[in-house]
């Protein structure tokens, strides 16, 4: 019996780091749930369905990692421009923390954006002139001004934002909703990540499977990365000199093993191994379909602009995000980097907002045509906002921006949100919120129950507390924004 349990440990060791070697590891949360769930705990089986009816049946996040100003893009203060260069008064900045970049600073000068700004669309949004493409449709946006966050560094705000906690090691959003809400297409992985490349070699914050990680959850509700070159999944294609027959064989072969080895032993992971291998095979099928544009109409690939066919784009993203969300995966997220904007702001904020304009209001568009946006909520942000105030010196043409998580500018479209609704206010100098607050924990608890979660209700056993994503600090549903 000890032989055996040994033979049995060493192979389980054994495809275990085989496994993370060949990337399976990462394969492993494009399996379908039928085969996961039988491993599933009661209370995961119970976690299943919906809540209640939900208005978005998918979710494309588009988060701009480094923190957009706000001051440029959505919360617009006209009147900052009579107050150029004057401190900013200490009543308003109230003693709170700053950063060490300017805490030291002698004076804190104002500096108005250089941006005009225009109103679009019956809802009359105020918009930056560097969104001109995202600000025709603004009839179809939510934008809150009157975000904020606990944290005023990058990497545990980013977690917060992700996560809903500035520890590394929870699971992220995407995977709750892949916990909670399983998968809509058997051939595809439930959450999806895709990361853009650089417009600016500038304050570039770093990205890794922490932000899509599953933490304590299932390895199968992991954000799966779809690389930009070579396979989108690495080793998804057959090793050279292997035939599909061939890897059909060792496929059937392996799950052979696996389903005595359940016969056995009786362990519920080996099902759901069986189902990976499976997915595996047929994701050699899907994915290659999936990152084929071929089929796109010229039209559809010139409203994404020209750089929609060069993979890794920010632009190729958005149209990857519209194809898997036809396809029926449950979470998209793409990530876009660069907007760490602390020196030379105009001239980042116009290479930046280019890069992310035009197809972010392509997909938007894209989406409503083909009657997806009225069940595919999408949502647009950073993990905090800049300050008022200018880092370093201050011209006119020039000006950098500080960490500021006392308030910033998000949105939201699609399934579930209240079309043309601007939600909360800020200061005349976009410093605090004067009404109508909304923590991060709320917009996650948003986002839950456009999709039909209560955000109270998805939990998961783990040392000793029922975890959520919205932790134990409270969190509401913001009602003003639901549709």
């Amino acid at each position: 019996m000890k032989a055996e349990w040994f033979a049995l440990a060493s192979r389980r060791q054994f495809l275990t780091r085989a496994g993370k070697g060949l990337a399976w590891a990462s394969i492993a949360s494009l399996f379908a749930r039928n085969g996961a769930n039988a491993a599933g705990s009661a209370e995961e089986q119970a976690a299943l369905l919906p809540h209640f009816a939900p208005k978005a049946k998918r979710a494309i996040y588009l988060f701009m990692a480094g923190a957009p100003s706000q001051l440029e893009t959505w919360d617009y203060k006209p009147r900052l421009v009579e107050r150029y260069d004057q401190d900013l008064p200490e009543s308003v900045r109230g003693g709170q923390l700053l950063t060490g970049m300017t805490a030291s600073q002698s004076r804190f000068p104002v500096a108005p954006s250089i941006f005009p700004f225009k109103q679009y669309g019956q809802a009359g949004h105020w918009v930056s002139d560097l969104l001109p493409h995202t600000a025709k449709m603004a009839d179809e946006f939510a934008v809150i001004r009157s975000m904020h966050t606990d944290a005023i560094n990058h990497e545990p705000a980013i977690l917060l934002m992700n996560s809903g906690n500035m520890v590394q090691g929870k699971p992220s959003i995407g995977s709750w909703v892949s916990y909670g809400l399983g998968s809509m297409n058997d051939d595809l992985p439930t959450f999806v990540v895709l990361t853009s490349k650089l417009p600016i070699m500038k304050n570039i914050q770093a990205l890794s499977s922490r932000l899509w990680s599953a933490g304590f959850l299932s390895p199968e509700h992991a954000g799966v990365a779809l690389r930009s070159g070579g396979d989108p999944v690495i080793h998804l294609s057959n090793p050279k000199g292997v035939p599909p027959e061939i890897r059909r064989a060792m496929i059937d072969g392996v799950a052979d093993m696996n389903r005595r080895l359940e016969a056995r032993i009786g362990d519920p992971e080996t099902n759901a191994r069986i189902a990976q291998y499976e997915m595996a095979s047929r994701m050699q099928t899907s994915v290659p379909e999936l990152t084929d544009f071929s089929s796109e109409p010229a039209s559809i690939l010139e409203m994404y602009g020209p750089k929609v066919k060069e993979p890794g784009t920010y632009a190729y993203n958005c149209l990857m995000a519209r194809r898997l969300a036809e396809r029926g995966v449950r979470f998209t997220q793409i990530f876009h980097r660069g907007w760490d904007t602390h020196t030379e702001l105009p001239n980042s904020m116009r290479i930046l907002c280019e890069d992310v304009d035009r197809p972010t209001g392509a997909l938007i568009a894209d989406l409503k045509q083909r009657g997806l946006l009225d069940d595919t909520l999408v949502v647009w942000g950073g993990e905090f906002g800049r300050t008022v105030y200018s880092q370093g010196g201050l011209t006119k043409e020039n000006y950098g921006r500080d960490h500021h998580p006392r308030c910033f500018s998000m949105w939201m479209a699609g399934g579930g949100v209240k079309k043309g609704v601007v939600y909360g206010e800020t200061d005349d100098f976009s410093y605090n919120i004067v009404k109508d607050p909304v923590h991060v924990r709320d917009l996650n608890a948003t986002i839950l129950h456009m999709l039909g979660v209560d955000h109270e209700r998805l939990t998961f056993r783990f040392q000793g507390l029922d975890q959520k994503l919205t932790g134990v600090e409270p969190a509401k549903v913001v009602k003003e924004l639901l549709g």
